[in-house]
């Protein structure tokens, strides 16, 4: 999704990328990443949402819809790239920045470091599958042919409490489910049943979504990695 003609200039501006002149941006990029997280949990989906800003415009978003998609790869970064690419008309975006809600899986860490982006800002951390400096960082990668600066951190609070606030709804509403459930039946199993994606457990951090292990139920969906993000 676009919101933003791209501008007309072929040279973007280099943005500040310390100090409160940077503080600000980034919060104010991260909060409208925090409106397509917002839409993806509206849709039943892991809260995780991402914009791509070019020239200090934004122009692409996306959300977290693997669920609804059927797409594993439909983490809210690789839908924002690919609506950014078709604005750029390029898959390499050298002059773009990505802000997301949740630390990027390595599955979008390495799409951003194929689209050459410049500069990505994430919100909280993802200790179970962060590939930005959790569990692995590519972004420190020096055996790569490029580098991407990054920035960690930004409206952690918020983008965390916004998951942390997900997957409680969703285990009250499963608790639900099962008080309610026919004997033998159970939310998630069998034919047709939605997948789970709540994980067993979340310690609210100030800084860290805390994703959990995969539900064993078949089919089930695993638990967050972010993206639905538990596959990423």
């Amino acid at each position: 999704m676009t919101d933003t003609p791209p501008p007309s200039s072929t040279a973007a501006a280099t943005p500040p990328f310390e100090g409160p002149q940077a503080d600000e941006r980034d919060q104010r990029f991260m909060r409208a990443a925090l409106e397509e997280a917002r839409l993806a949990e509206a849709a039943g989906e892991v809260p995780v949402g991402a914009v791509v800003v070019w020239n200090d415009a934004i122009i692409a978003r996306g959300h977290n819809l693997p669920i609804r998609s059927r797409d594993p790869s439909a983490h809210a970064e690789m839908q924002a790239l690919r609506a950014a690419a078709q604005v750029v008309g390029n898959y390499r975006m050298p002059e773009c920045e990505l802000y997301v809600t949740l630390e990027p899986c390595a599955m979008c860490s390495g799409a951003m470091l194929h689209a050459r982006l410049r500069h990505v800002v994430f919100g909280a951390t993802d200790p179970k599958t962060g590939a930005a400096g959790s569990v692995l960082d590519l972004f420190a990668e020096a055996r790569l042919n490029h580098q991407t600066t990054i920035r960690g951190g930004v409206l952690a609070d918020e983008c965390g409490q916004l998951l942390r606030d997900f997957f409680r709804a969703r285990r009250r509403a499963q608790k639900a489910d099962r008080a309610t459930a026919p004997l033998g039946i159970e939310r998630g199993v069998g034919p047709g049943a939605e997948p789970s994606i709540e994980p067993t457990s979340i310690e609210p951090t100030s800084t860290e979504f805390i994703s959990a292990e995969p539900s064993a139920a078949p089919g089930a969906e695993p638990s967050s990695d972010s993206q639905g993000k538990t596959d990423a």
